[in-house]
């Protein structure tokens, strides 16, 4: 390569790149299946534990929790607008100064930087999708047909969620398949009350649990969650699911792992002759030295846009638009959730009721429009879910209250009323204008040429968004709430606000339109497998991070199991 020394190193029968939620199971998987496997991460080094603000209150922090003006501006102005990172989680995140990317259109890209990645900082939740979800793109015509379907992955929702642990309840609903759920958390009595309301309201529609992979168990030796709050710092217990403190352990008992951290993946080398992956070339974070690694078999778990982002910078002669992309669609299709748009009110009565604790987990409001018979609309395709939450209104009410004095002070020992919020999350169209592509000219400090993003919200999520808003205010005032509000903040939000991006090398059924086949194995080079949210054919309005995981491992059976055969 021009410019690089190249070091020449070891052979490993398989490679995984990036050590987050699905790199991590890519790892546990093929580790445990008897291969020696590399597993490396371009981020830092991080010990399981080693959480140095997980335990701190808020006046132990410096600043109090809060970033400084030069720290917004200067070194995390991406990761800021996120809303993600505080003074105590800055450490999970790049430095945006450091890693940086040209927004053609706004998109805010959340990025972690240490082994682990995101899966130490995620929102947890892991609710599967549902049979309609892979068949909307075949029968509403947006976007290709997925390559599988809701039975092909149930088996793997169950492996996952048995080793992960995942509390929850039964849902009834139409939209969305039940888990392999521990003990629920419980409901306060704000939320039981909405829940009565809008079931005897609106037929079809319930309010449960978030499914959280969180543990209400013990389960292989990680303790049942102590509700101490304080999740996205890391957790010293290991109560939730992160790679540190499930899939990375069992990876390394095997003894067939090996972990390089501080390793940023140049490209994959493909060998023209055979048609095949023969490793990667890394750049070192630190000496900026090439060093290449050779395997039988190669996982891009790089997180949507960073196995993308090698994928392009893995030119050939027979590639010259990026490694995989006969289609020409390698970049294009990106896709995010949608929110920032809902409703909060006051409902009324229950003033004898309360609550203690944190509870790591919101409400959750299925799906309920477009999954047949009267919630069916014409105005949008596909749907969105709420979460949410009810709680007491405390002290800090006092602030724009009337009142002065001892009379005002003892006023405010008193809880205030409960107030609802519910908040919505949409399903975002496939659209080939979303794309990525490399800068011709500018790279970062490892030669590695900048990401371009470019992408926005369609007419589908417009429109989908006032029946977000709309809906939220239907059900508040369904339940008697006072005071209700609602909102549609679509001026303070951008695709990549989510975290959930999705697409850019999507599955699908024919080589001609798609990078992945149905096992997220690559149409041109078939022991090459991308299993992040790269894969994505539709974004569903569920979490993804499930289905992540449980495609992940399905890949890797399907791959082990062609070497043996000799296929790969």
């Amino acid at each position: 390569m021009k410019g690089f020394s190249i070091i020449k190193k070891e052979t490993y029968d398989a490679i995984v790149v990036g050590s987050g939620v699905s790199g991590g199971w890519a790892a546990k998987e093929l580790t445990e299946k008897g291969l020696k496997t590399l597993l490396l991460e371009r981020g830092r080094a991080q010990e399981h534990g080693d959480y140095p603000t997980q335990s701190k209150r808020v006046w132990e922090l410096p600043n109090r929790g809060r970033m400084t003006p030069d720290e917004i501006e200067n070194v995390y102005p991406v990761q800021y607008r996120s809303g993600a990172i505080s003074e105590a989680t800055k450490h999970f995140h790049v430095k945006d100064s450091e890693q940086p990317y040209v927004e053609d259109k706004p998109f805010i890209w959340v990025r972690g930087d240490q082994v682990g990645g995101r899966s130490l900082i995620w929102g947890r939740g892991v609710p599967r999708w549902s049979p309609m979800d892979f068949e909307a793109p075949a029968k509403d015509g947006m976007g290709i047909d997925w390559p599988i379907r809701y039975d092909d992955i149930a088996p793997w929702y169950d492996y996952v969620e048995r080793f992960i642990g995942v509390n929850g309840e039964p849902m009834k609903s139409r939209a969305i398949k039940d888990g392999v759920f521990q003990k629920p958390m419980e409901l306060n009595a704000g939320e039981k009350y909405f829940r009565k309301c809008i079931e005897d309201s609106f037929p079809g529609r319930t309010m449960t649990i978030f499914p959280m992979a969180i543990l209400t168990e013990a389960l292989n030796g990680r303790p049942a969650c102590h509700y101490c709050g304080n999740c996205p710092r890391g957790c010293l217990t290991g109560s939730y699911f992160s790679t540190q403190s499930t899939t990375l352990p069992a990876a390394q008992a095997t003894g067939n792992l090996t972990l390089r951290p501080d390793s940023v993946v140049h490209s994959v080398i493909f060998d023209e002759q055979t048609d095949r992956a023969v490793g990667v070339r890394v750049i070192d974070h630190h000496s900026k030295e090439m060093i290449e690694f050779y395997s039988k078999v190669v996982f891009l778990c790089a997180s949507a846009l960073g196995s993308t982002q090698i994928l392009l910078n893995s030119k050939s002669p027979r590639f010259p638009d990026g490694l995989a992309n006969s289609s020409g669609t390698l970049g294009h299709y990106l896709m995010d959730h949608h929110f920032r748009v809902g409703g909060s009110g006051i409902l009324p009565g229950m003033e004898d009721k309360y609550y203690i604790g944190n509870r790591p987990a919101p409400t959750y409001i299925p799906r309920f429009r477009n999954v047949g018979g009267d919630t069916d609309r014409d105005d949008y395709i596909r749907g969105f879910h709420y979460g949410g939450g009810a709680s007491r209104i405390g002290w800090g009410r006092g602030s724009s209250e009337l009142g002065m004095g001892a009379e005002l002070k003892e006023k405010l020992r008193t809880p205030g009323p409960w107030r609802m919020s519910i908040n919505a999350f949409g399903e975002m169209l496939p659209n080939y204008d979303n794309h990525v592509y490399l800068d011709s000219e500018k790279t970062d400090q490892w030669g590695i040429p900048l990401l371009h993003v470019s992408a926005a919200f369609g007419e589908n999520e417009l429109a989908m968004r006032k029946d977000m808003k709309d809906s939220a205010g239907e059900m508040l005032e369904a339940a008697g709430a006072t005071d209700i509000s609602t909102y549609d903040a679509i001026s303070r939000t951008v695709p990549g606000d989510a975290i959930h991006e999705m697409g850019t090398a999507r599955m699908g059924r024919d080589p001609k339109d798609s990078v992945l086949n149905g096992w997220n194995q690559a149409h041109d080079v078939p022991n090459l497998f991308v299993t992040d949210g790269a894969c994505m054919t539709s974004s569903a309005c569920q979490n993804p991070s499930i289905t992540y995981m449980a495609l992940t491992a399905r890949a890797c059976d399907y791959a082990v199991e062609s070497m043996k055969r000799g296929e790969l």
